[in-house]
Formats: structure tokens, sequence, C-alpha cells
């Protein structure tokens, strides 16, 4: 599987056992999709290696090829990965040609946020389901903001971001981790994406208080 950038390995780690494996799978995945846009010189290229994982992902665990351990993690969703096609339709979306406009950018966050809420389910935190869709949009939104190379792109993100007013949807501990990635990611944003040496301090307070 993909190596976790540090704010996911922190987030990962207030993860309690039995939620540890379907979030490192969501992650990991976050990751994997990324790479392929990384690493693909052309997007055609990546839209080929992104639908082998939408078709994937749309198909029962039970046909999925052995071997893969990305696979193997994803089948602690129990079912509930088919949540995880938007968020392979969302890294597609950014295939486009720059500037992407804001459908585009509305269907990574949507992406994000519908994996969010699928990782809820299959937790088997139905009723949580909305508000981890909630965190997702907001991590997306925070996290886009300081990762698009376009400064049309940013702007259209960070206004999305403005868009989301109220305080930030609370979560149980066995979702603690989208949390703590979605309060980085804005503390992130605020220090105009140059990180902050209190972000170990800030996982601790939002992985052991919630906020």
């Amino acid at each position: 599987m993909p190596a976790l950038p540090q704010t996911m390995r922190l987030a990962l780690a207030y993860a309690p056992a039995s939620a540890r494996l379907p979030t490192l799978a969501l992650l990991a995945l976050d990751q994997r999709l990324a790479g392929l846009l990384r690493h693909s010189r052309e997007p055609m290229m990546a839209q080929i290696r992104l639908a082998w994982w939408r078709e994937t992902l749309d198909r029962d665990a039970a046909e999925w090829p052995q071997g893969e351990p990305l696979l193997a993690a994803l089948r602690s969703w129990n079912g509930e990965h088919r949540a995880l096609v938007a968020l392979v339709d969302g890294w597609e979306a950014l295939t486009g040609e720059a500037p992407l406009g804001p459908e585009a950018l509305e269907e990574m966050v949507n992406g994000r946020a519908a994996a969010f809420a699928g990782l809820a389910r299959a937790l088997g935190r139905q009723r949580e389901a909305e508000a981890a869709g909630s965190v997702g949009r907001r991590w997306a939104l925070a996290d886009l903001a300081t990762k698009l190379n376009h400064p049309g792109e940013s702007v259209i993100v960070r206004r999305l971001a403005q868009a989301e007013t109220g305080r930030t949807a609370r979560v149980s501990r066995a979702l603690r981790p989208l949390a703590v990635l979605e309060g980085l990611a804005r503390d992130n944003l605020a220090n105009g994406g140059q990180g902050s040496a209190r972000t170990v301090l800030k996982a601790l307070r939002i992985g052991l208080l919630g906020r």
C-alpha cells in the first residue's frame, strides 16, 4: 500500500483498533488514486487506471483479484466499498484541462465526502454518515486549497470553503481520525499551506477531545 503523509499517519493513530484497518484502507486508496494522477504523463493514462479502480470497487469483494494488499484491506469495509466509486470519480474530475471549473472541483470534494460517509457505514455508524460526509467535505476543501497549482482553481476552492458555515460536525471516537484530518487541513490552510509547528499538538487535542 502507498505510504501515507504525516497528517494521515497522525490521524490514523487515533483510530480505535476496530476502525484502524477500514480507515487505513480509505486513506491508502485516496493516496493511491492521487498517485495515479501524479505519475501519469497523459490524462488518458490516468483515466484508464482510474477506470480499473472504478470497475473493481463497483463489484462484490468476492470477485476481486487476489494479491493486491489495498483490495485486501478494503474487504474490511464489509460490502460498503461501493461508496468509494465516488472517490474515484472525484479524482478523475481532476484530470480535466486546466483551469478546472467549479463543477469538476465540486465533484472531487463530493467524492471525498461520500467516502467519509461510506466509512461511517462500514464501521456500523450509519447515523453518523451525514456528519462524516460533512467533515469530509471540509477536509477536501481545505486540503485542495493548499495543493492546487492553478491560482484560479485555488480561488474557486477557497470560495467554496468560505461558503461552509457553522461549526464542524462532531463524530464519535470510531471516526475521530476524520476530525483530525479536517482540523489539520484547516490549520494548514490558515498558515498558507506551510504547515505548523503545532501540528502534533493540534492532532493530539482533536484526537483526544474531538475538536
